[in-house]
C-alpha cells in the first residue's frame, strides 16, 4: 500500500490521502473534435423547472418518455431519475447510432456512465422510410425546419418503427441498482427527450443515417421521382385555333403610332481599359457614332453615310475626331483606319484635311484629276500672268 502510495505520488512527497478520498470525477464526454455525420455531442442542458405538464414539447419527444415510462418496471426510479434531469444531473450526451451515451451525477461523488440502446433500422426500412419521405413535398420541408410529420413517423403498419415503443429502449448504467431502468438511466431518457425536442433528426441518427446521408438521399430520390413524373406527363399540348377560323378574313386592328424620336442621341457608356483589349476612346468614338447614324435614320429615314466607301467612311471617322494635326493621341487611330483601307497615315491626314474642308466633295476634289476643258480657262491664262499672280492650276 505503502509502495503504490509512493508511486503516485510520483516521489515528490505529494499528499495522497485527499484524492484518495475523494476519486476525481472522469472527464465530460463532450468532444466536439470527434463529431461527424455519425456521431453528435450535446453540451450539458441546462437545469429544468419542474412543471405538472409533459416533460417534453413536441409529439415525438412526449412519443419517446412514453416509450420510457411504459416499459419501466418501478415508478420510483422514474420519479427520481426524472428529478435528476429536471436538476442537470446530466452531463454531455453523445448520440450515435444506436446509442446514448452520458455520465449521470448520482447520490456518489463519481458520476456513473450511462448509456440507453435502441435497434437501428435495416436497408430496406430506410428504403420505406425515403419513398414515404418524398411523396410529399412538406414532409421535406417539415424535417428543415426541425419537425417530425405525424404521416412520416407513423410507419408502423409499413414495418417501419421509427419511434420507440414500451421495452424498446435498453439502459445500461455502471451504478449497483438493477432496476428497468435504474434512476440514472431514466435520467439520460428525459433529457434525451429534450434534445429530440430541439431537432428530430437526432432520433434518426439513432435509428442509424445521419442527417447528411438522409438530405442526401431525399435529394436524389426526389429528383428522380420529379424526372419520372415528368416523362409520364409527357409535353404539353401546344395552343392552337380552328383552320377555318384561322382562314375566315378579318380586320386587323391599326398599328399603334410610333414613339417620338429623342431630340438627340445619348452618349454611350463609359467604357473602361482592359490590358490587352480595344481603345476605350475608339470604342467610345464607334458607338458616338453609331447613335448619331440611328438617330438620323430614325428622324429622317436614311442613313447619312451609307453609301460611303470604306476609304471614305474612314476618312470621316478620322475627320471626326477633335483636334488637329497627328498627335500623339491619334497616331494609333489613324493607324489603324489607314492599315485597314490600304493606305498610309500621310494620305489619310491628307485626306482627313480635304474632308474638313468640303466633306465628300473635298475629298474628290483632293483625289480625283480634273483636266478643264478649253475655253474660258484658256483665255483666262495669259490675262492672269499679266497680273503677275501665280500660274492656274
Amino acid at each position: 500500500g505503502g509502495g503504490a502510495r509512493g508511486l503516485r505520488g510520483g516521489g515528490r512527497g505529494r499528499d495522497v490521502s485527499a484524492s484518495a478520498a475523494q476519486p476525481r470525477a472522469p472527464r465530460s464526454m463532450a468532444a466536439p473534435d470527434r463529431d461527424g455525420d455519425l456521431r453528435r455531442t450535446f453540451a450539458a442542458l441546462p437545469p429544468r423547472e419542474a412543471a405538472d405538464e409533459g416533460f417534453a414539447g413536441t409529439w415525438w419527444g412526449n412519443a419517446w418518455v412514453t416509450a420510457l415510462e411504459e416499459g419501466a418496471l418501478d415508478a420510483a426510479r422514474l420519479e427520481r431519475g426524472r428529478g435528476y434531469a429536471e436538476r442537470g444531473h446530466v452531463d454531455a450526451i453523445t448520440v450515435t447510432p444506436g446509442l446514448v451515451l452520458a455520465y449521470v451525477q448520482g447520490s456518489r461523488a463519481r458520476p456513473y456512465r450511462v448509456q440507453v440502446r435502441l435497434r437501428t433500422l435495416g436497408d430496406a426500412d430506410w428504403d420505406r422510410f425515403l419513398d414515404a419521405a418524398v411523396e410529399r413535398p412538406g414532409h421535406i420541408a417539415a424535417l428543415l425546419d426541425k419537425e417530425l410529420p405525424h404521416s412520416l413517423a407513423d410507419l408502423a403498419d409499413h414495418g417501419v418503427p421509427l419511434l420507440p415503443g414500451p421495452g424498446d429502449l435498453t439502459p445500461q448504467c455502471s451504478c449497483p441498482d438493477s432496476g428497468h431502468p435504474c434512476k440514472h438511466a431514466a435520467a439520460l431518457c428525459y433529457q434525451t427527450a429534450r434534445l429530440l425536442d430541439a431537432d428530430p433528426f437526432v432520433l434518426l441518427l439513432l435509428r442509424g443515417r445521419g442527417e447528411r446521408e438522409l438530405l442526401d438521399a431525399l435529394s436524389r430520390r426526389n429528383a428522380t421521382r420529379a424526372a419520372r413524373a415528368a416523362q409520364d406527363r409527357g409535353p404539353a399540348p401546344l395552343p392552337g385555333v380552328r383552320a377555318g377560323e384561322a382562314l375566315t378574313p378579318r380586320a386587323l386592328p391599326p398599328l399603334p403610332p410610333p414613339l417620338p424620336a429623342p431630340p438627340h442621341p445619348e452618349q454611350p457608356p463609359a467604357y473602361p481599359a482592359a490590358p490587352g483589349g480595344p481603345d476605350p476612346f475608339a470604342l467610345d468614338q464607334l458607338a458616338t457614332d453609331a447613335a448619331a447614324r440611328a438617330h438620323a435614320l430614325l428622324t429622317t429615314g436614311r442613313d447619312p453615310v451609307g453609301g460611303l466607301t470604306l476609304w471614305q467612311d474612314a476618312v470621316r471617322l478620322a475627320a471626326a475626331r477633335p483636334g488637329s494635326g497627328l498627335t500623339a493621341g491619334t497616331r494609333t487611330l489613324y493607324a489603324s483606319l489607314a492599315s485597314a483601307a490600304g493606305r498610309d497615315t500621310a494620305e489619310l491626314a491628307r485626306a482627313v484635311a480635304a474632308w474638313r474642308q468640303g466633306g465628300p466633295e473635298g475629298l474628290d476634289v483632293l483625289e480625283e484629276p480634273w483636266d478643264p476643258p478649253a475655253g474660258r480657262f484658256d483665255r483666262a491664262r495669259p490675262l492672269l500672268l499679266a497680273a503677275d499672280l501665280p500660274a492656274f492650276r
